[in-house]
This record gives structure tokens, C-alpha cells and sequence, in this order.
């Protein structure tokens, strides 16, 4: 095996200690004062190019579930590119917040983004206030790596302008039921370019993707953290759009390949439609299973995954998509063809728990490196089969650094002892009640 078991549970449990003792010190708000049992959907628009943006509020939406945690409402990663803060409006009290990336945010680095400006629809939801708070929007500057304030709303939770009326009742079926949501990971499978008929197709692929799931290290020693659900979405027309090769479907969430013009890039920009197929879901994670046996996906942290059901390799990229957007994890590759421009600045930090530029590596894998391991690594014997600082990631041959030579973020290895500490991180802060 390419780490040994026992190597991963002893990370696990000083991932255990460490996330239990940023959880204590973080101000945790009490749910039950401040919070129902429903979520407030917020929906706006990011506006921009390459050299700046703005945000706009869209509309408000109650919601009848609330499906996150109920103890963790204070973020302690600080990861994404975007912040959501909800401060209670008579105290100035934080009682929520979450980091998530967007799509939008990726192609500000593309170069279309120097000579063009956009709109672009997202979608978020937070805990459904009892009382008047007010939300705040952030984006992380990617000069500084600080994130400054792009929008601030003052909402009164019995506001008349809040959207109560209720959305398709889609058939949502349990593919796996282990308790209460507050205190899982409730993983929601949406079909992607699925007809009515093809809905038992998708039926046996999403509880085929749970299955591997569970087979994948360290996700194989949680299966009782997770609840996995499946909203029967029919499209109009079977498979995806490939725009490179002329080809366009009616689907219920306008997916595509081709995204930036990168072939295996499949993703959608319209958050709304996928916010209304699981308006009633408990919701930690998405993942949008394509009807498709073409190569590709792709996934934005604290927003969506997304990946095709029958490629050779499908579930390789399912759990690779997962980690993006369910752990905050970097990609590691450097040598593949990307859209972006200058996406890192290894001038700073960059948040994700798997890369490093060394800047501040101390708050990364520093803890986790054997006393004579050199920083940076040599790709060499005896360093190659333990955790170091090898240079190449982010997309970039130099300059930013990752844990190991390979791993599920690179290449499709098996997930480094890193990203598994950053995986069962994150599942134990939402599964902490």
C-alpha cells in the first residue's frame, strides 16, 4: 500500500486533538437562540474582470431544511475565495460563517477576463435567522491572500421580500441513512443530462459512486459520518454538452465540457438550478453525476463537485472533484492544460491544506515531516515513499511546493497522509454536535 494504514490512524488522531482545540478556542454561537431549523438562501450576482468585481443581491429564499452543523457555525479554516458572515444585528455578535469558491472566481484568472466583463449568478445558504442580522459577503484579495468586504445586506427575517413559495418536490431518495443531519456529512447526488426514463440508471450509479467511496481511504473509516441522498432530476435530453464539437442538450442544470476552452473541463455555471434541486435536501457537499462516459469534472470548494458516471477512471475523479470542493484540496499537477493566468502568488501563502509556497509552511504539513527530511525535497530515494516538501503544484513547476511525490490530487495515487488529515478534518467539524 502506498502509506500504511497505521500511518494514516495515527494522523487521525492527532487530527482529532488539533481540530478539537481550534474548535474550542473559536467563538461557537448557540444555535437555538439565534438560529432556526431552515435555511435563508441567498442569491447574487459577481460582476467583473480580471482587475476587479462587484457583488449584487439577487433575491432571498427560505428554504425548509437546514442541514449543516448546529454546534460549528463559526468557520476556523478561513479556506476559499469567498467569505459569508452573518453578524447578529442588535449585538454586532458573528454567529455564521463560511468560506466557498465560485466559478466566477476561476475565470477572472482566464485571459478573456483581460479584455471582457461578466455577470455571473452564485448561490449560497446559511442558517435561517430568528432575528435581524446583518450578512456580509468577502473576497480574498489574491495580492495580500486578506479577504475585504464586497457586499453587506441588513436582513429582518420576517421581511416580505424573502421568497417563501415552495419549488418542485423532486423524488429524493436515500442511498444511505446513518442519523440525524446535523451531526453528518450529508452528500447530495443531482443527475446531470439524465432522462425520466434513465432515472434507475442514475439510481445504480449513484449508490455504485457511494460504494467506492467507502472503499477509498481514509473516506473507508467514516462511512458512519455520512448521509448520501439522490434527487431524481430528469433532463430533456440524455448527455452533455461539448461545445468544442458542436454539441448542445437540453439539461436541467447546463452543464458542459470545454470550460475556458479546456476539453476535459466540465462544469456549469448555473448555481441557481442546482440550489433549486435540493431546496428540501439536507446539504454538507453536491456532486453532479453527468450521464456521460467522456473524461472529465471538476470542483470548487464549499460549492459543487461534479464528474461523469461512466468513464474508466470516473471514480478516480469523483473522489479526486470531492476533494476540492468537500476538503478545500489544491490540485497538485503542474504539468496539464489550464485556462488560468498567475492563479497562485507565491508571493503568499495559499490557503488550500495540501500546497505550500513556504512562506508561512509552518501553519501546513511542517508537524507531519520526519526531523531529516530537507526542505524543499529532492524527488529521490530515500525521500520518495515519505511525506516532504517536492516541489511542482498549483498548476506551477516552481515555486509551490506539495506533500508528497504522488497522490490522489496529482495523479490519481491513493490520498497522502495531508490530505487525509484535511479530509478527516473537515468531517469532524461537521459532524461535531
Amino acid at each position: 500500500m502506498y502509506f500504511q494504514r497505521i500511518y494514516l490512524q495515527r494522523f487521525w488522531a492527532m487530527t482529532v486533538l488539533s481540530c478539537l482545540c481550534a474548535l474550542s478556542v473559536s467563538a461557537q454561537a448557540d444555535f437555538d437562540i439565534y438560529f432556526e431549523s431552515k435555511s435563508l438562501r441567498f442569491d447574487f450576482a459577481l460582476s467583473g474582470n480580471a482587475l476587479s468585481q462587484s457583488a449584487a443581491l439577487q433575491s432571498l429564499r427560505e428554504e425548509p431544511v437546514w442541514g449543516g452543523p448546529v454546534k460549528n457555525l463559526i468557520d476556523p479554516f478561513e479556506y476559499g475565495g469567498y467569505y459569508v458572515k452573518v453578524f447578529d444585528r442588535e449585538t454586532d455578535k458573528l454567529i455564521y460563517s463560511r468560506g466557498f469558491n465560485t466559478l466566477f472566481e476561476e475565470w477572472r484568472t482566464t485571459g478573456q477576463a483581460k479584455t471582457e466583463t461578466q455577470s455571473w449568478t452564485n448561490s449560497i445558504s446559511v442558517p435561517y435567522p430568528k432575528k435581524a442580522v446583518t450578512l456580509e459577503l468577502l473576497a480574498r484579495d489574491r495580492t495580500s491572500n486578506l479577504f475585504a468586504p464586497l457586499l453587506k445586506l441588513d436582513v429582518d427575517p420576517q421581511s416580505i421580500y424573502i421568497d417563501r413559495s415552495p419549488l418542485k418536490n423532486q423524488t429524493v431518495e436515500k442511498v444511505q441513512y446513518k442519523g440525524d443531519p446535523a451531526g453528518k456529512v450529508d452528500l447530495v447526488f443531482v443527475p446531470e443530462g439524465y432522462t425520466a426514463s434513465e432515472m434507475e440508471k442514475f439510481s445504480r450509479d449513484a449508490a455504485r459512486f457511494a460504494r467506492a467511496l467507502f472503499e477509498t481511504p481514509p473516506y473507508d473509516t467514516q462511512q458512519d459520518a455520512f448521509n448520501i441522498w439522490a434527487v431524481h432530476l430528469p433532463s430533456e435530453e440524455s448527455g452533455v454538452d461539448i461545445s468544442g464539437d458542436g454539441v448542445f442538450k437540453n439539461t436541467a442544470l447546463n452543464a458542459g465540457f470545454y470550460t475556458f476552452g479546456i476539453e476535459r473541463y466540465l462544469t456549469t455555471p448555473d448555481m441557481k438550478s442546482i440550489r433549486d434541486a435540493v431546496w428540501n435536501v439536507p446539504c454538507d457537499a453536491i456532486f453532479l453525476l453527468v450521464n456521460s462516459a467522456i473524461y472529465g469534472g471538476g470542483g470548487m470548494y464549499n460549492f459543487y463537485a461534479i464528474g461523469t458516471a461512466d468513464n474508466p477512471r470516473t471514480i478516480r475523479v469523483f473522489v479526486h472533484e470531492l476533494g476540492h470542493s468537500f476538503a478545500g484540496l489544491a490540485d497538485e499537477y503542474f504539468q496539464s492544460e489550464v485556462a488560468y493566468n498567475d492563479f497562485y502568488n507565491p508571493e503568499v501563502e495559499p490557503w488550500e491544506p495540501n500546497i505550500t509556497t513556504l512562506v508561512d509552511f509552518a501553519a501546513k504539513w511542517q508537524d507531519m515531516l520526519a526531523p531529516d527530511t530537507p526542505v524543499p525535497t529532492p524527488p529521490e530515494t530515500p525521500y520518495l515513499d515519505r511525506i516532504g516538501v517536492f516541489e511542482g503544484g498549483g498548476y506551477l513547476p516552481k515555486g509551490i511546493y506539495r506533500p508528497v511525490d504522488h497522490c490522489t490530487m496529482r495523479d490519481m495515487a491513493p490520498f497522502c497522509p495531508v490530505c487525509s488529515r484535511a479530509i478527516l478534518q473537515m468531517i469532524d467539524f461537521i459532524t461535531d454536535k
